[in-house]
């Protein structure tokens, strides 16, 4: 399968296109000015000896700013905007002066410890920082043509490939996010050094002898590093008689069960909380934090999707194995990743407490990563079907309606406490998923030779090939209605095969072609499974149309909505008797705001409870769904993804089922 470039791409679609238009307009210049409010910006000032002050946030905070010029340079690449490239331009001249000569650039480090590098690789993020600069310097270049932040880029790359190519499993990344950009980076420059270093970094994980005892060290010298800093900001304040105050927000909320701190130690220990406990191809199981593990998984698909001689088998099934364990145990319904907080981890098979579960934005955009590149590898449309899924869900629900209040961890059960803020001491999930959504047209459809596969239904204009003889127009109706249309647009009668994708989530499908109906395989016809648990991207099927196409031919798809209820699997503890209830590809909620009166925790729904939908202007036009409850109320059910949008409340996405006795 081959990328559509976003070039050959133009999303035209009522949901999606409002919430890009919010991304490109509001969403990146809120963005930027929390990284001003909280000194993030200013760190580079001061390493570049503009300013005289104090370095603000976290060892890591490099990758906040960086990130967000990546997502800012994807944006650019749709639409130009002036004002935009200003402050693309402002951050990327502090990047050039505060970069030393050798291509090196993390203030931590060159404003409180100048000459101290690679210190402590597992705890200090130095690889990740800089992974997340050769993005930026990677997607600016794409945006522009020009090379000047490329140049940045490839001086940090050539930096790491000569002190890291050849060293040993110590000096692998904490954080592996620096092979995805070390792969992107080689993609556009045919450097084979920067794919040669992914690769090593990979290879390398979970080979380091008593990795616990290193990882103590680790701790010790960080703790060391923190207090000098601490120090040295106390004297700071103190010579300029202010009182301390930080530029920098609250860590966001979070439920935390116990034992929650002492499980983080113990998987830092043995590995698994940074994919240290095993060579790749033996991990099978997806363990320890949920992000870094997806852009592992990530960069693993990357590398077997990069034209090797030939196929390592051996890597391919670790990458189905640890997909389907997963979705099948370790996945919340919303497609939400990493059960535990503190570790922001994988728990245990089924340790799915829908309140504690912390399910970051991040994690579900790792997800989205890993999927597209397993989709791109293996041609099945499962990994589409649970790209969709979270991109609606697990993903979405990390920005507010205008763009300016972000969720961190996305519980599925709010009692309280937990609600969209500005921003945060650890922002790494805004800009993430504004640069995700600045891509969404290249997530669409892929294309081969005589084939097209359509992934994802979105109102769109795909140009099959960069001259724009072959494209595709569609028009969706998703994910309020279950109509697509699909308009072939040639210059002349083709045969090829279009691939379509009927999801796992849809009723009865119905085809038609040129307003013929189609006679669809039977076994597709009848969806539901009345006992079945969860959802299931592994019920999605690829439909291949093969055919000699005319110009302007249609197709019409059908995907029939019911409202259906998901049961948990039995073994998930903390859910039994509860379900959740979803319409199409979105997950639905309760939340307190609409139901004043109402104690959401403690309602009840028949299992042959009827729902009913109904269209709503909330929100610029959404369906909200409503059943009457065993008490004889009326809940109402809103997407997932929207929660917390008017004001603080209280959520459930879980409701009790009541059976007759």
């Amino acid at each position: 399968m081959k990328e559509i470039s976003l070039q050959q791409s133009k999303i035209e679609d009522a949901f999606w296109s409002p919430r890009l238009d919010v991304n490109a307009h509001q969403a990146i210049f809120h963005q930027w000015e929390m990284l001003e409010a909280s000194g993030c910006i200013d760190n580079f000032r001061i390493a570049a000896g503009q300013k005289v002050g104090l370095r603000e946030g976290w060892f890591f905070a490099d990758s906040d700013a960086t990130k967000w010029l990546d997502a800012a340079c994807r944006i650019e690449r749709n639409q130009h905007d002036p004002e935009l490239c200003k402050r693309m331009d402002t951050l990327i001249s502090l990047l050039e002066k505060t970069q030393t000569a050798d291509g090196y650039l993390f203030t931590y480090n060159q404003i409180h410890f100048p000459g101290q590098r690679w210190v402590n690789l597992q705890i200090e993020h130095e690889l990740y920082c800089h992974g997340h600069l050769i993005e930026a310097g990677v997607s600016h270049y794409l945006a522009t043509g020009q090379e000047r932040m490329l140049k940045v880029a490839r001086k940090a790359a050539d930096l790491l490939v000569s002190r890291f190519l050849h060293a040993g499993p110590k000096f692998t990344p904490g954080h592996e996010e620096i092979e995805l950009a070390l792969l992107q980076l080689w993609q556009v420059s045919g450097e084979e050094s920067y794919r040669s270093l992914a690769e090593h970094f990979i290879e390398q994980r979970g080979r380091q002898p008593l990795f616990g005892l290193s990882l103590v060290g680790q701790f010790a010298s960080n703790a060391k590093r923190e207090s000098a800093v601490a120090h040295a900001r106390h004297d700071y304040f103190a010579e300029q008689g202010e009182k301390d105050v930080s530029r920098v927000p609250a860590m966001n909320k979070a439920v935390e069960p116990r034992f929650s701190q002492l499980r983080f130690f113990v998987g830092g220990l043995s590995g698994k909380y940074f994919q240290q406990h095993r060579p790749i191809r033996q991990q099978q199981v997806p363990v320890g934090h949920a992000v870094r593990m997806g852009y592992l998984n990530t960069a693993a698909a990357m590398l077997l999707n990069s034209e090797r001689p030939q196929a390592d088998e051996a890597l391919l099934q670790m990458l189905q194995s640890s997909w389907e364990r997963m979705v099948t145990r370790r996945m919340d319904v919303t497609g939400g990743l990493g059960a535990l907080p503190v570790s922001e981890a994988f728990g245990n098979d089924f340790q799915l407490n829908p309140e504690t579960a912390y399910n970051e934005t991040c994690a579900a955009l790792a997800s989205l990563f890993w999927n597209w590149q397993m989709l791109l590898l293996t041609g099945q449309q499962k990994y589409a079907d649970l790209f969709e899924w979270q991109l609606y869900n697990a993903a979405a629900v990390g920005m507010g309606w205008q763009g300016d209040a972000y969720l961190y961890n996305n519980p599925t059960l709010c009692r309280g406490g937990i609600r969209r803020q500005p921003w945060y001491s650890i922002p790494c999930c805004p800009s993430n998923l504004s640069r995700t959504y600045a891509d969404l047209g290249k997530y669409i459809a892929t294309s081969a030779e005589g084939d097209v596969w359509l992934h994802q239904y979105i109102g769109s204009e795909i140009a099959l090939e960069p001259s724009g003889q072959t494209h595709l127009s569609i028009r969706s109706a998703l994910p309020w209605e279950g109509k697509v249309k699909i308009t072939l647009g040639l210059e002349q009668a083709r045969e090829l095969t279009l691939h379509l994708r009927l999801p796992a989530w849809a009723g009865k499908s119905r085809m038609w072609i040129n307003g013929e109906e189609q006679e669809l395989p039977l076994y597709r016809k009848v969806r539901f499974d009345p006992t079945a648990t969860g959802y299931d991207p592994r019920l999605a099927f690829d439909l291949p149309v093969t055919r000699l196409w005319q110009p302007g031919d249609e197709i019409e798809l059908h995907f029939e909505m019911p409202v259906r209820v998901l049961h948990p699997h039995q073994k998930t503890k903390a859910l039994h008797g509860l379900v959740a209830v979803h319409r199409g590809p979105l997950v639905y909620c309760l939340e307190s705001v609409d139901h004043p009166q109402v104690d959401i925790f403690t309602e009840s729904i028949r299992p042959e409870a009827d729902f009913t939908t109904e269209k709503s202007d909330l929100f610029g036009g959404i369906v909200l769904l409503k059943v009457r409850a065993v008490s004889g109320q009326v809940l109402t059910f809103i997407p997932y993804s929207l929660w917390g949008n008017r004001g603080e409340s209280k959520m459930s996405v879980w409701v009790k089922e009541t059976r007759e006795d």
